[in-house]
């Protein structure tokens, strides 16, 4: 009986070592985990992309990685931190906020999380039905019932802050928090009026909302609005989205954007990441197939907007292509 106990308890710790993010199982595969947000948004297909990309491309070295769906920037964060994601994809605003310990992590600084590259810009879509519309412009959304994204989200966190610099509360809505795929579900069932959708164009949700005659828009950010939301946060930039980026979308849309980031735990060790890094830049036609937003990530543009130090494996790729990387951008264990 003692024996087949010692038995059980080496199979269960194969098992567990199998499953878990980075985790070996013996025979030199590694499982690398993406963590992402919703399935309507941005974020998952790049994420599961990236994941097919480099289990495809680093497969004799036994890669093995994923993208999983979750509930955005914060909880991804927190799966990172409890081992139970090595990458994720965050918000600019959220990557900041976590390694300096303000805003949604005051007091609770993330100082082992670690940058890879800057992907694509976060494109803030706010949507309202028509009949709720008065001035075309986010602040249109006072007085009605709309998401701010699921809870825990870096949806829901940006959305506080663009709405702190319009002056507006919770107070001032009735919040759901929904995902992308729900939010335009409820609006099309006349459940609700509009909701916050940022990520990179075209968004699925966005397309699917001017296709199904939905009845909404795309809410506009004006220059004084920019202003007011930059005196809260300078994650922002102003940014265009093209006529014609959606169905029955006959003029350009003036918003507001912020990087989307890949980062990393720093417990991943430098020669994987070298080799990731390494193995996303050589492929960037691969992203580019998966997401038409995809085709903003350049070597020439990662480093924009990164607010915590690279990875080792990444400071290591970056060096040898030639770049100039800034001083603050530099991991305090390569120096």
């Amino acid at each position: 009986m003692k024996k087949f106990k010692l038995v059980m308890l080496a199979s269960l710790l194969v098992v567990l070592s199998a499953c878990s993010p980075g985790g070996g199982t013996g025979d030199g595969n590694q499982f690398i985990t993406i963590a992402t947000a919703s399935t309507g948004g941005t974020y998952y297909p790049i994420g599961v992309g990236l994941g097919n990309l480099w289990s495809q491309e680093l497969k004799e070295e036994g890669i093995n990685a994923s993208g999983q769906s979750s509930a955005g920037s914060i909880e991804n964060i927190d799966l990172m931190k409890e081992g139970e994601a090595h990458f994720s994809i965050l918000q600019g605003l959220m990557t900041d906020q976590a390694y300096n310990g303000e805003g949604s992590f005051e007091g609770k600084a993330y100082e082992d999380l670690r940058t890879i590259s800057m992907i694509w810009p976060n494109v803030e879509h706010f949507v309202l039905k028509d009949s709720e519309i008065e001035t075309g412009t986010i602040a249109d959304i006072e007085g009605t019932s709309f998401s701010v994204g699921p809870q825990a989200s870096g949806t829901e966190q940006s959305t506080l802050v663009i709405m702190e610099g319009l002056g507006l509360t919770k107070d001032h809505i009735t919040p759901e928090y929904l995902g992308y795929d729900d939010t335009i579900s409820a609006m099309r069932d006349g459940r609700l009026d509009g909701g916050s959708l940022p990520a990179g164009v075209p968004v699925a949700a966005i397309t699917d909302m001017y296709a199904s005659n939905v009845g909404a828009s795309v809410l506009e950010v004006s220059d004084e609005q920019f202003e007011q939301i930059t005196d809260i946060s300078n994650a922002w930039y102003q940014y265009t989205i093209p006529a014609e980026t959606y169905p029955n979308q006959t003029e350009d849309i003036e918003t507001i954007a912020q990087p989307n980031i890949l980062v990393a735990t720093i417990d991943l060790d430098e020669e994987t990441v070298y080799q990731l890094t390494k193995t996303l830049f050589e492929n960037l036609d691969f992203m580019y197939d998966v997401h038409s937003s995809a085709k903003e990530m350049t070597l020439e543009t990662a480093l924009d907007g990164l607010p915590a130090p690279l990875h080792a494996g990444a400071y290591k790729y970056f060096e040898e292509v030639g770049m100039d990387i800034p001083e603050e951008l530099i991991p305090p264990e390569a120096k």
